[in-house]
């Protein structure tokens, strides 16, 4: 599990940091507004705790940005325990509000339970590097060039993504984007996975779909691409 944390309190962020670390988080912090709001969009969290009080952009307004095209669960602490400030930030898109002092027990139990409600739903959108997927617009992008892809390209794409960073074979693709009697020893999917990857990969661009030998495909950022 994957936590961001943005809190320009040193020893609020530290605790925080070495607490959830011993919990088994991964742990990435951010001390500004425009620090938090960067990685929360150009990384994947499980959730993210976010304080209010934040030089350069308070979490109101983070939150806010954040919105516009991110789902990840968030958890606002603070010391503004006034009920405008509680209504302000769930009504913005917060998932929860903890006021400070808090219980670090707490905090870990609404994590949980905040990020298990999550993950029971599936996403609508994605970000996996600089590719951007909104599954109920069926629009993709990757920075600023929007993709044009077919039906099956989508769904191909779709199967890929919501398993990222895992292997797919041929076979649970075949299932998945065709139907489960398809015959898998042609090379549809082969040539649907080669269309993809042209769309997704200009020159220049860094690799995204990567072949695994002997075993199928994955979806991820990285540096270097398995051969086919």
């Amino acid at each position: 599990m994957k936590i961001l944390i943005v809190e320009d309190e040193p020893k609020t962020r530290d605790y925080l940091r070495k607490g959830l670390s011993e919990q088994g988080w991964s742990v990435e912090t951010a001390t500004t507004g425009p620090e938090g709001l960067y990685l929360a969009q150009t990384g994947v969290f499980d959730a993210i705790v976010l304080d209010v009080m934040l030089p350069s952009l308070d979490g109101f307004g983070l939150l806010q940005q954040l919105r516009q095209d991110c789902a990840t669960p968030v958890i606002m602490l603070t010391a503004r325990d006034q009920v405008d400030d509680r209504v302000r930030g769930l009504r913005g898109g917060a998932d929860d509000y903890l006021v400070k002092p808090f219980s670090f027990r707490e905090l870990l139990a609404r994590l949980d339970l905040m990020v298990r409600r999550h993950q029971s739903q599936p996403a609508t959108s994605l970000q996996i590097g600089d590719l951007r997927i909104d599954f109920i617009s069926r629009r993709v992008t990757r920075r600023a060039r929007r993709l044009s892809l077919t039906a099956k390209e989508f769904a191909l794409l779709e199967v890929l993504a919501r398993r990222r960073s895992h292997i797919v074979s041929k076979t649970a693709i075949a299932e998945l984007v065709w139907d489960i009697n398809f015959e898998t020893n042609t090379n549809v999917v082969e040539v649907a996975i080669k269309r993809l990857r042209a769309k997704l990969e200009l020159p220049g661009e860094d690799k995204l779909l990567h072949t695994v030998r002997g075993m199928g495909y994955t979806l991820e950022p990285r540096d270097e691409a398995v051969p086919e």
